[in-house]
This record gives C-alpha cells, sequence and structure tokens, in this order.
C-alpha cells in the first residue's frame, strides 16, 4: 500500500512558492499510505530529475527550480525491496524513445515469471514495480501501444502514473485507487491516490475555496495530459481469471500475498492479526479492509461488531438457541 500525488500547471501562473507547498502537503497528506521511503520527479533542463530518499515525507523538504510545470510524487509502505537501498524507492527512471519517471501503487505478483520470459536486463533493483518500467523500455517507446501492452502483462492490482521528459503525464489505471482533478481557472491539474489525501492537502493550501471538477478515471482506463492540459485516453485488458473454475489460478497467489501483506502491515494501524483474520473470514475482501486501513475509527468499530457478533453465535451455538 503506497500513495501517489503531483500535479501540472498548464497555464504557469500560479506562483512558484504555492506550487513548493502544495507539493509538500501532497506528500505529507500521502504519508498516511506509506512512511518508508518518498520521492518527487520533475524535469529540469529538459531531463528528468528525481529525488527520493528512505525517509516519511514530512521529515524531506520537497523543492523544484521556479517554471517547473509538473512534479510526480510517491509516498511508500515497503512490500519488496529494502527502502534503505534508495534505489528500491519510487519513482524510477526510465528510457524508451525519451527519458521517464515511473511510480506505483499496488502489488505486482509475476514479476519474477516476466523477469524469465521477457529477459530484461539485469538490475539491482528488487521492487517488484520495477519490472513495468522494463516491459516499456523493452519496446523502445512511451506511448499508449507500448502502457497498454505493459498493462496487460503485468498481474495484481496497480495504477501506475509515468512523467516524460515532455511533461506529459500518463496514468494507467487498475484496480488500485486514483483521484484526479482540474481547476479550469488556474489551468491545474492534481492527482493524489484518494479523495481523503486530496481534501488534507487542499485544506492546507487553501486550493479548496476555488471551483474544480472531478476528472473520472476509469479501471482498464490509460490517459495522458500534455502540458498544455490537452487530455487523450486509450484502454487496455486487465489480467483476470476465474475463481469459479475449480481449479487453482494465479489470482490465488495474488490474493494470499495480499491478506499476508496486510496481516503483516496491520500493526501500523494499531489492529492486531486477529481483528484481520476476523474480518476476512466474516467476508470482507483484502481490498475493502485496506480501504478501512484509512478510517482507523471505522476499521477498529468494524473489528470490535464482528467479534461481537461471532461471539454471539458462538455462544447461541453452544446453547443450542438457532
Amino acid at each position: 500500500m503506497c500513495a501517489l500525488f503531483g500535479w501540472l500547471d498548464t497555464k504557469r501562473t500560479i506562483p512558484h512558492k504555492l506550487l513548493l507547498k502544495l507539493t509538500q502537503e501532497l506528500a505529507n497528506a500521502s504519508e498516511e499510505r506509506g512512511t518508508d521511503a518518498a520521492g518527487i520527479s520533475y524535469v529540469k533542463n529538459n531531463k528528468i530529475t528525481i529525488y527520493k530518499r528512505p525517509k516519511a515525507a514530512h521529515k524531506m523538504k520537497f523543492t523544484f527550480p521556479e517554471g517547473t510545470k509538473a512534479v510526480m510524487g510517491h509516498t511508500r509502505l515497503t512490500t519488496q525491496g529494502n527502502q534503505r537501498f534508495n534505489w528500491n524507492n519510487h519513482p524510477f527512471m526510465g528510457y524508451a524513445d525519451k527519458s521517464f519517471a515511473f511510480a506505483h501503487n499496488g502489488v505486482i505478483y509475476n514479476d519474477n515469471e516476466l523477469k524469465k520470459d521477457k529477459k530484461p536486463p539485469y538490475t539491482h533493483i528488487e521492487t517488484d514495480s520495477y519490472v513495468a518500467v522494463q516491459l516499456i523500455e523493452k519496446q523502445g517507446k512511451l506511448n499508449f501501444d507500448s502502457l497498454k501492452s505493459m498493462a496487460e502483462d503485468v498481474h495484481g492490482n496497480f495504477t501506475f502514473t509515468i512523467l516524460d521528459e515532455d511533461n506529459t503525464l500518463y496514468f494507467v489505471k487498475g484496480s488500485s485507487p486514483l483521484h484526479l482533478i482540474y481547476f479550469e481557472k488556474l489551468g491545474l491539474y492534481i492527482y493524489t491516490s484518494t479523495d481523503g489525501i486530496m481534501n488534507k492537502a487542499l485544506k492546507a493550501t487553501g486550493l479548496w475555496k476555488y471551483r474544480y471538477e472531478i476528472i473520472p478515471v476509469y479501471e482498464e482506463d490509460i490517459l495522458s495530459i500534455d502540458i498544455d492540459g490537452n487530455i487523450s485516453k486509450s484502454e487496455f485488458e486487465a489480467y483476470r481469471t476465474s475463481f469459479y473454475s475449480g481449479f487453482y489460478t494465479p489470482y490465488d497467489d495474488f490474493y494470499n500475498y495480499h491478506e499476508e501483506l496486510l496481516l503483516e502491515m496491520c500493526g501500523y494501524f494499531g489492529v492486531d492479526e486477529e481483528g484481520i483474520t476476523a474480518l476476512l473470514e466474516y467476508g470482507y475482501t483484502s481490498e475493502e479492509i485496506e480501504d478501512m486501513l484509512m478510517d482507523t475509527d471505522l476499521l477498529h468499530q468494524t473489528v470490535r461488531d464482528i467479534q461481537l457478533i461471532c461471539s454471539k453465535s458462538a455462544y447461541e451455538e453452544c446453547c443450542g438457541v438457532f
């Protein structure tokens, strides 16, 4: 579980200080989904620049040159690839027909299989996300076709963001959340993983006072926004396998892994493994539980309610009450 955030300034009329504050507030608010590392990317002198560290966002000072047109950011909760080795953290650098920065929220569970099948160059980067960068690089171009191919090759849950050297932002929307808004008067696009993160950042910067519209981005959408604010869209077909075939499927690996991550990380949110197990056994999906982690009061109340229901049912069964 990580967070994506960023902005694109199409009219270049917003004060530099406000954009700096916006970036920091977006990063700070995104900490609710990951404090192990944080980073941003932007274009400087027509080249992609990446600044990232194995620190919580609020312990970092994000800065960029005046005149910067776009920033793409990420906060990380480590799943694969030790964050102490900074090369494992997001954003990642990539090179196709142009340079680009790449960030991912989610888990890719077939990265090892892709490395065997596609045979990308050896890398010391351990993070599962990086195989997606290599899939784009292998095609030699960054466009809708290469992003579609990459998104259909990877299996797992994801939303990807890409910033290229021309200040075009790309979004590849899988099952992981994404919230994108546009201030028409300001010519400003802002995105975050969730609307809760967005609301915190807008309130902290005062931008909530301005009118904006929500730009819908649906699962299996590929969307690009260029420096002039023009939006283009394409689609991909997400990998799916039926749960009801009666046979083992690769999805079993993913959901088992996702549940293991929840059990491993739940302590960060003040819930023990017994509580998460109770939610899973009661029928909540891993994705629903992950959403509840963002509202700890709701999570704790739901766990208490389920444990109470289960205790009552066990008592009635023991006493012969049906």
